[in-house]
């Protein structure tokens, strides 16, 4: 393909993206595919001649859509939202045309330089304190991460750095080998964090110890000081705790204000992970949700689930930086320059060594939507959450199962587990919506999340116009 198609076959791509996505609705939103599908439409070896591109464009209907979950979709409402816009969709053309790996400044200026001026730009949209903000003049800064499970990570292990030069520092008779000082770590999550945390702490070889919430699900510092307490008085090390503000089971929220009171009393590392709700904090009504992040020493959420930027671009602050570079800091002579410390090296800030252009993305969103812009999106989806939250209230089958807060809403009908799951199984069975499930406490119940910009007043009613339906036949085959 030379310059002249690719001209003629991009206009045709934009065309059909854009197509795809303004008629999303005339698409089933999950598959009915079985696994192993894609083996039936296509050869088992690659061409040994380059094909036409009619014929791969054909195979995008052909082969991809039938197996394609369309996350987009206004009907999709599981898990929670993967950002897309236009102005990001164009930025990571940009970005992939550029090409660059950007792992230091000397390897594309530009590249470092954008992300440190749009991250304090979005610092400062979330009024966090002076000391995460590059411009502050400290040595704190922002950094993309590709998610929040690698944010953790990355937090984790420069906790478990500072605590083993903490600790040979204190001890310097014992010649203790760093995975003996590891062994008497440990960390801190509830019993409603993420998966990822605790994969963190199996990669990080750090026991993780999930605490009890309480009857909002969630952790309160009380739980943590007893904890904290009885791990020292066994000899262990606390060293790291990672409060979530905005859960993946229920959008609970940890208290970070008695959190960080008790990690700066006993020299904790708090990581906050706001992965989905970290996004709504641009709003001043959702802004004390974030309370507390003054005592952290690290902050996350995704720009790229709820603030219309495209996967993956995760948003990463330190206060500083220096404990997260000297953490994961590898120096041959063929990656050093003549600039070093004027501007971050991002390879020094992350596990991966390349990083793409992701700050492009987040560029053109900041300036196409401006802040204000972005408000509105927030409270719009979270005023649809409320109108179906009030839907489900006039039905007296159901019940609501946590405060809702954000654009999620958790409900379940008022009967047991295994009749909550027969019935999420026939409404993903219908297909007209998409939901996934959660549980809490031996708990089961239903999740609807907000998820495509193109949701609507109309998707919601429609929504529980499904689900009135489906359960319906689902409680008359109990009878």
């Amino acid at each position: 393909m030379d310059a002249e198609e690719f001209r003629r076959r991009g206009k045709e791509m934009i065309d059909y993206v854009a197509d795809y996505l303004e008629n999303i609705r005339d698409r089933r939103v999950f598959p009915e595919v079985q696994p192993g599908y894609i083996r039936d439409l296509i050869p088992d070896h690659a061409p040994e001649s380059g094909e036409r591109w009619e014929d791969v464009f054909k195979d995008i209907e052909r082969v991809i859509m039938p197996g394609v979950t369309h996350w987009q979709h206004p009907n999709f409402h599981a898990y929670y939202p993967a950002g897309n816009s236009y102005p990001a969709t164009i930025a990571d053309i940009l970005s992939d045309s550029i090409g660059c790996i950007g792992f230091t400044w000397a390897s594309s200026p530009a590249c470092t330089e954008l992300e440190v001026v749009v991250l304090d730009w979005l610092g400062k949209m979330l009024n966090l304190p002076e000391e995460f903000l590059s411009g502050s003049g400290g040595g704190g800064g922002g950094v993309i991460q590709s998610t929040a499970s690698e944010a953790t990570l990355v937090a984790l292990l420069s906790a478990r750095a500072r605590e083993i030069f903490n600790y040979k520092k204190k001890h310097p008779d014992q010649h203790l080998e760093d995975g003996e000082i590891m062994a008497k770590f440990v960390a801190y999550c509830s019993d409603q964090s993420h998966s990822s945390v605790e994969r963190a702490g199996l990669i990080a070889s750090v026991k993780m110890r999930h605490l009890s919430t309480d009857g909002e699900h969630s952790l309160r510092g009380h739980t943590l000081q007893e904890a904290v307490s009885k791990d020292r008085a066994q000899g262990l090390i606390p060293v790291f705790v990672c409060a979530t503000l905005g859960t993946t089971n229920s959008c609970a929220f940890d208290n970070t204000l008695e959190l960080g009171t008790v990690c700066e009393k006993e020299g904790l590392w708090m990581h906050i992970d706001a992965a989905y709700a970290g996004s709504a904090f641009i709003c001043p009504e959702f802004r004390p949700l974030l309370d507390g992040v003054q005592f952290a020493e690290s902050f996350n959420f995704n720009p790229h689930k709820w603030l219309n930027v495209n996967f993956d671009c995760s948003a990463m602050w330190v206060k500083n930086s220096d404990l997260i570079s000297e953490a994961f800091n590898v120096d041959p002579l063929y990656l050093k320059h003549e600039n070093q410390g004027k501007m971050p090296d991002y390879r020094h800030w992350h596990i991966p060594l390349g990083r793409r252009f992701r700050s492009l993305k987040l560029w053109f969103v900041l300036r196409m939507y401006g802040h204000k812009g972005l408000q509105e999106y927030i409270r719009k989806d979270v005023k649809l959450a409320h109108e179906f939250e009030d839907l489900v209230g006039t039905d007296d089958r159901f019940e609501i199962f946590a405060k809702v807060v954000m654009g999620l809403v958790c409900f379940r009908l008022k009967k047991s587990n295994e009749v909550n799951e027969r019935l999420l199984k026939a409404i993903n069975t219908d297909g007209r919506i998409h939901m996934v499930p959660s549980k809490v406490k031996d708990t089961y119940f239903l999740r609807l999340a907000v998820c495509a910009s193109r949701t609507n007043s109309d998707d919601m009613k429609f929504a529980w116009k499904v689900i009135q339906e489906v359960t319906s036949k689902v409680l008359n085959e109990e009878k």
